[in-house]
């Protein structure tokens, strides 16, 4: 599997001490939480994992070539989401 980073998700991983590992990890083993099949040039989807017990969101596409381009990643905002970080609660 090929992951694809968008400068966006570059920048806001240095931003907040991600590790590409860390993406890596959650790409593989993380759950589909919402998927976005309206999302251009491809369907996204936001996928939840854990990071040392700390949650993480990442969002993603597949592109026609079966690469996985990282759009976005983020620590989910304990006030914003439900306690097990499926869903939003405001």
């Amino acid at each position: 599997m090929k992951l694809i980073f968008r400068n966006h998700a570059l920048k806001r991983m240095f931003e907040r001490g991600i590790e590409i590992e860390d993406v890596k990890h959650i790409v593989e083993t993380g759950k589909i939480i919402h998927d976005y099949p309206e999302d251009q040039p491809y369907p996204s989807y936001l996928l939840l994992g854990w990071k040392n017990k700390m949650p993480l969101h990442v969002v993603c596409a597949n592109n026609e070539l079966n690469e996985v381009i990282i759009i976005t990643v983020y620590n989910p905002d304990p006030f914003i989401w439900n306690k097990d970080f499926t869903r939003k609660i405001l």
